[in-house]
């Protein structure tokens, strides 16, 4: 259906941010002034016109709420067309409304964080090019237009994560984030070219259908290639939403400065992978081994990524790890179908404001000690940075799951799908989100009592304050969201929103005293009772102990780089190596012998030529003879 009123105006939500960027990237010092408030500005906009968009679409009747908008013709090349639209359906808005509120709050944030920082205006020209290519990614309606979104966002993130290039580990990381992503975004590509050449058309209102019980050509595909179709989705996502085997670049992108790790870790970057699995329902509902590698990648992540969280005294590392492993949630939730689609949208919803308010909270406290990450260096913080401490602790109590806040709703929603899934896949998967509920207890209260409680151990030079207002109240709307934002969702109707575009769900109503939930309120408890005897009762050394097997395999990221160095880039390195050889010693030898043989021959013919006349009538009077010899034996 095509869009009316405000919504027809859909290219706004896009184009207030990339001009946002444009005028201060082309404006060059002139804009370094207001340049920050500029960012602020286009982002703002952009979610009060997605605001009012929303209102407008609960306006309509439940099966009225898509409307597309056609921009231009893409391209036209043979049989291939492409028309660039976008489409404002309730699965798409939820992410506007998600990537502007919170990507505005990191905005205003960042005007404190980034204050002394020379570059500031260049910072939020990023930014705002970050936004507009995510909001490109999730309003696109049709792959292709979502691959640009997806490739703008690949390539904000590189700036963004090395944005202090002057550091080497800040270079390194962008580059290995660049690189890891491309690894995802081919299997994207390939996806697309296999929609195409099954298809004709990689538009979802071909392929997706336009509603969730009006399947497009998707419900043709056979099980072979819907499969192929999932997988290859699947790992495009895996490289944008950092789950195993691609997760490697995710800590190391914490070299860039706080809010862009608030921007990629919670409401954007990593949600993207989610999004496409979502999205792309139709596919994975034909191909059940598919959905089944969801599962299982998202089982595997959302476990090693509490375990990486465990082993971290750096504040923003050991929230990556928990990036990691909510994001395995959201997978896992997603590969359950019709029973978890609503459950990975709340979930990823909730986490965009408590996993937010986490990391701003951690740059706060970071801001106040000299921009020391070793939590072994913190201690006492409660009662110097109360708000921080306010806002942090009501995040960290909403991704516990602590009973009424934000992730008590939605984490244990996904742990009851998962038991409900039935049979033995159902119960590995089920005490997996179990068992990773209480290592999460385990991990934040670490994080928890290491930064804000116990003794002072921060240097005689560290003199630790309370962050200004213009960065402690975005953490306290951030806070809000991290107590409300799940109760909303889940009680308020939010998996009926959703049902236009992802069916019906396949759950229950919320039921807060089951089987799995007190299993995993126990577990809560347990593993924040262990971190407050290990780090809240006792003193914390300033120095890292040795640890266990486990804790140094953590501390090492589970060897996930020693890993894609032994399988990937030493065989890489020997096989350009033995390429060089092969280029150097085989192309280039025989080129070069060839031409060494035909040089060294005419040198030697050449020597016949002495310019002495008796010398050539000896050749001829020996080559007659010679032909004389030959005739007469032919006579004989």
């Amino acid at each position: 259906m095509k869009a009316e009123g405000i919504q027809a105006l859909a290219w706004l939500l896009i184009a207030l941010p990339l001009a946002g960027a444009a005028i201060l990237l082309l404006g060059g010092r002139r804009t370094d002034k207001w340049g920050h408030l500029l960012g602020v500005t286009m982002s703002l906009a952009s979610f009060v016109a997605g605001a009012a968009m929303f209102v407008q679409m609960l306006g309509y009747g439940a099966e009225e709420r898509r409307r597309t908008v056609h921009l231009w013709e893409f391209f036209d090349v043979g049989s291939f067309k492409v028309d660039l639209g976008l489409l404002v359906d309730p699965l798409s808005i939820s992410f506007v409304l998600l990537i502007t509120g919170v990507g505005s709050l990191i905005h205003i944030y960042s005007i404190g964080y980034m204050a002394e920082d020379p570059d500031r205006r260049r910072f939020f020209a990023y930014l705002n090019l970050f936004v507009a290519a995510m909001l490109l990614l999730v309003l696109g309606d049709s792959y292709v237009a979502m691959f640009l979104g997806w490739e703008g966002v690949g390539l904000a993130s590189y700036l963004l994560i090395g944005f202090w290039q002057y550091k080497p580990t800040a270079a390194v990381a962008a580059k290995k984030a660049f690189v890891v992503n491309r690894v995802g975004d081919m299997g994207f590509l390939l996806a697309i070219m296999l929609m195409f050449a099954t298809f004709g058309t990689v538009g979802f209102d071909r392929i997706l259908g336009e509603g969730a019980e009006h399947v497009g050509l998707a419900g043709e595909l056979s099980t072979g290639t819907a499969t192929a179709l999932g997988l290859l989705l699947l790992l495009g996502a895996c490289g944008k939403s950092a789950q195993l085997p691609l997760q490697s670049w995710l800590l190391d992108a914490m070299e860039g400065p706080t809010p862009v790790s608030a921007l990629i870790h919670a409401a954007t970057m990593v949600t993207a992978g989610v999004y496409l699995i979502v999205r792309s329902a139709p596919i994975f509902e034909m191909a059940p081994d598919a959905q089944l590698v969801v599962t299982i990648v998202g089982a595997a992540t959302l476990l090693a990524g509490a375990i990486i969280g465990c082993g971290k005294d750096d504040i923003k590392k050991a929230l990556a790890g928990s990036t990691m492993s909510q994001i395995g949630y959201m997978h896992l939730a997603a590969g359950l179908g019709k029973a978890g689609y609503a459950l990975a949208i709340a979930h990823l919803i909730a986490h965009g404001f408590f996993k937010a308010g986490l990391f701003l909270g951690a740059g706060s406290v970071m801001h106040g000690v000299h921009d020391e990450v070793n939590m072994r260096r913190y201690g006492a913080l409660r009662s110097l940075m109360v708000i921080t401490w306010a806002t942090f602790g009501l995040g960290y109590l909403a991704i516990i799951g602590f009973p009424g806040l934000s992730g008590w709703f939605t984490k244990d929603g996904i742990i009851e799908a998962a038991f409900a899934k039935g049979g033995t896949s159902g119960m590995v998967l089920g005490a997996c989100t179990v068992i990773g509920a209480g290592i999460t207890a385990y991990y934040m209260s670490r994080v928890m009592f290491m930064t804000f409680y116990g003794g002072k151990r921060w240097d005689e030079d560290v003199h630790p304050h309370e962050s200004p207002k213009v960065m402690t109240v975005p953490l306290m709307l951030l806070a809000v969201g991290s107590v409300f934002a799940g109760g909303f969702l889940i009680l308020g109707g939010f998996s009926e929103f959703l049902a236009p575009v992802v069916g019906e769900p396949e759950h229950h109503e919320f039921q807060p005293v089951t089987g799995p939930s007190i299993a995993t309120f126990v577990l809560m408890v347990i593993g924040a009772g262990i971190a407050w005897r290990q780090y809240g009762a006792r003193p914390v050394p300033r120095e890292a102990p040795a640890g266990s097997f486990v804790t140094v395999a953590a501390r090492k990221d589970l060897y996930g780089d020693a890993l894609n160095e032994s399988l990937l880039m030493r065989p890489g390195q020997w096989l350009t190596r033995l390429a060089v050889w092969f280029d150097g010693r085989g192309v280039d030898g025989v080129v070069n012998g060839l031409a060494a043989g035909v040089g060294g021959s005419s040198g030697r013919i050449r020597r016949l030529q002495t310019g002495y006349a008796r010398s050539y009538a000896l050749s001829m009077f020996f080559g007659a003879a010679i032909i004389v010899a030959a005739l007469l034996v032919v006579n004989v």
